[in-house]
């Protein structure tokens, strides 16, 4: 398929149109008189309908319609069935926390139950690795890939991505929080209408006929040594879970901007609703459907299935609902890591009175080009990005989850046991995934199991390696506390 006019014509519109709507809707907002939650919690004046936009479409982008196409089979949507559990979460658990504690960020709360700025900081810093180093670029890739093989464009993946970063910095940087949730929402309108049209096409070109597809790619039950073991849902499934949805500052940014919690809680369940119901075919039966058509095709899968079996009249849109979701997320994160900076670490160590929209400026002007920088990583044919990104980013996940389950649980520990057990689980979940070969596979590693197993292994021994450190080394004894945590304000 090659790119033609009045397709173009038709991204160009739509996404003006996006862009118009969003800047109509902040122009009317009334901004509140702190700078700092006005530009980071839109003012705490979300509605629960753009609190459930911006989560869904925050979370929805390439690296899910475009990764988990890629693998070509069913069982990649246990990743999207699971989230429900981890909103949940979100929704019951750790939402009620975050008001209690009147939280701008997520680290802001493990402050104060520790009483201590410095593992503030470090779990921002871990935050701030993942998201410049593993989440952006990953974005970034996989928008431009999807353009490049839908329409068979002849340009530099590396240009598209930039005009990407362009695009994507300008709503994060100049309109915050508010422009951001406001245009995930409506853009999040557009791409789940078109993703859901394209998932029917796709079964239609196939006469409902998933006849000739090998089982593996069918079944929902994985084996020992595929992409998710069945087991690895009982153990660090659970865990990758609640830590993206209910401690990821980028998610939970968007539930802690509203006026209340149960407006906040609103939100949260339709976005589980859009999970549960939506989500989960929308990115596995395309990809399944072109392992039939076109055989084993990678990353390719989506942009090759859509530009083959959409309607013409309707690929225009349909790129604009993907350049959409790639801007949403790029710039969701971009917000959600500038205020992790300002708040938690150029407030606490440079100056705590800053001028924030400048500088959120330079912050993510600094982190799109180190993200960029980062995109050749992700440019490789042997493995999904989605696994890339999940198995990076166990370097990180547990170890901030981990600072979170201490200091929710219990009173009375060392926040310097804590610190020391963070920097313990990111070494030892390296030695335990650490390839013995370069071109090794998942389950080449020194402990011989799936990194999904790994996560859960390294958090158990986080946590006890703090409770050990604060009893011996800091004579702390630590204390049970989260009926007074989880109780009510």
């Amino acid at each position: 398929m090659e790119l033609q006019l009045s397709q173009f014509i038709v991204f160009l519109l739509l996404t003006a149109l996006i862009a118009a709507v969003t800047v109509w809707f902040c122009l009317k907002s009334k901004p509140s008189e702190d700078e700092e939650k006005d530009y980071f919690l839109a003012g705490g004046s979300l509605k629960w309908y753009f609190v459930a936009g911006s989560i869904t479409l925050t979370n929805l982008s390439t690296d899910q319609l475009v990764g988990m196409n890629g693998n070509q089979m069913a069982l990649l949507a246990w990743w999207e069935l699971a989230a429900v559990f981890g909103l949940m979460m979100l929704c019951f658990v750790f939402i009620p926390v975050y008001y209690k504690y009147n939280c701008t960020t997520t680290t802001e709360l493990l402050e104060k139950r520790y009483n201590n700025k410095h593992i503030r900081a470090l779990i921002s810093v871990l935050f701030l690795l993942g998201n410049i180093f593993i989440f952006l670029p990953a974005i970034l890739y996989g928008g431009s890939l999807f353009m490049q093989s839908m329409f068979g464009i002849d340009v530099n993946l590396y240009i598209l991505a930039l005009l990407f970063a362009i695009v994507g910095s300008a709503y994060a940087i100049f309109g915050g929080l508010r422009a951001v949730a406001v245009s995930d929402t409506f853009s999040g309108v557009l791409l789940l209408g078109l993703a859901i049209t394209v998932t029917v096409i796709a079964v239609k070109a196939i006469g409902f006929d998933f006849s000739g597809i090998p089982k593996e790619r069918l079944t929902l039950i994985g084996a020992p040594d595929s992409d998710i073991p069945f087991t690895t849902l009982f153990t660090g499934m659970i865990f990758i879970q609640m830590f993206y949805w209910s401690t990821n500052q980028t998610i939970t940014q968007r539930a802690m901007a509203s006026p209340s919690v149960k407006e906040a809680q609103k939100g949260i369940f339709a976005a589980a609703a859009i999970r549960l119901l939506i989500v989960p075919p929308i990115i596995v039966i395309p990809g399944i459907v072109a392992f039939k058509l076109y055989g084993d095709i990678g990353d390719a899968t989506y942009g090759r299935i859509v530009g083959d079996l959409l309607p013409s009249f309707l690929s225009g849109a349909f790129a604009a609902a993907i350049a959409a979701a790639v801007l949403t997320t790029f710039n969701s994160i971009l917000n959600a890591s500038a205020a992790l900076w300002v708040c938690d670490i150029h407030e606490t160590y440079i100056n705590d009175k800053p001028n924030v929209k400048r500088l959120s400026l330079w912050v993510s002007i600094s982190m799109v080009v180190l993200a960029f920088i980062m995109i050749p990583i992700f440019n490789n044919p042997e493995q999904s990005i989605i696994n890339t990104v999940q198995r990076l980013y166990g370097l990180l996940s547990m170890p901030i989850l981990a600072a979170f389950v201490v200091g929710l649980l219990f009173k009375n520990v060392e926040a310097k046991a804590v610190i020391i057990a963070v920097i313990f689980g990111v070494a030892f979940y390296y030695w335990m995934l650490l390839p013995l070969a370069e071109n090794a596979s998942l389950q080449t590693q020194n402990i011989q199991l799936h990194y999904i197993h790994l996560m859960a292994i390294n958090l158990v021994t986080m946590v006890i390696v703090a409770l050990v450190l604060n009893r011996l080394v800091f004579k702390n004894k630590a204390k049970w506390d989260a009926h007074n945590v989880f109780g009510r304000a």
